[in-house]
Order: structure tokens, then C-alpha cells, then sequence
């Protein structure tokens, strides 16, 4: 129950309202579990840390989610670039037969 209560603030778009329940972030757990695989076991010194499956699962989903993230800011800084080329075109008057084309664009994204 506290996990999936502390992950429900991070829940992006669009997620079914049972995606938090307790069975489902279980069974999800238990997916991950499966899927990965268990690191091999060293013998060396006493104290030496040992890598766990919960270990390999935070670094896997960490480096998953740092792609997405770069995917997005990406995707970001495109439409960013667009955006400004196009406010750049409007000013200088280059654009003034898609100018009601442009504002209802605008207003789809508004509502």
C-alpha cells in the first residue's frame, strides 16, 4: 500500500485509476523480478557489497527513465526552435496569409 501510494504523484497522463492499486504495483513488482536477471554472487573480502536484484532493477529503470527524459527535453527544445522561427516569421511579416491558420492552432492547444 505505501509504495503505491508514493508513486501515485508521479503517475503521468492518462494512467487507468487501478494502475496504483496495491495488486497491480505488486504484480509489477513481481514482473521485474522475473524479467531480470540475478547478478552472480562474488567471493572476496568480508564487507565487500554485494550487488542485489532490487540494485539491478533501480539502475535499469533509471537508465530507462534518464533516455525517456532526454528523449523529452529534446523533443522540447525542437518545438522550442520551431516555435521561435515561427514568432521570428511573424514579426517580420512573412506569415501573414497563415495568421488565422497559426491562431487556430493556438486555440486547439488552449482548450
Amino acid at each position: 500500500v505505501s509504495v503505491s501510494r508514493a508513486i501515485k504523484p508521479f503517475a503521468e497522463p492518462g494512467r487507468p485509476p487501478d494502475w496504483f492499486s496495491q495488486k497491480h504495483c505488486a504484480s509489477q513488482y513481481s514482473e521485474l523480478l522475473e524479467t531480470t536477471e540475478t547478478p552472480k554472487r562474488k567471493r572476496g573480502e568480508k564487507g565487500e557489497v554485494v550487488e542485489t536484484v532490487e540494485d539491478v532493477i533501480v539502475r535499469k529503470l533509471t537508465a530507462e527513465r534518464v533516455e525517456e527524459l532526454k528523449k523529452i527535453i529534446k523533443e522540447t527544445q525542437e518545438k522550442y526552435r520551431q516555435l521561435k522561427k515561427d514568432a521570428e516569421l511573424i514579426q517580420a511579416g512573412h506569415m501573414d496569409n497563415r495568421l488565422e491558420e497559426l491562431y487556430n492552432e493556438i486555440m486547439m492547444w488552449v482548450i
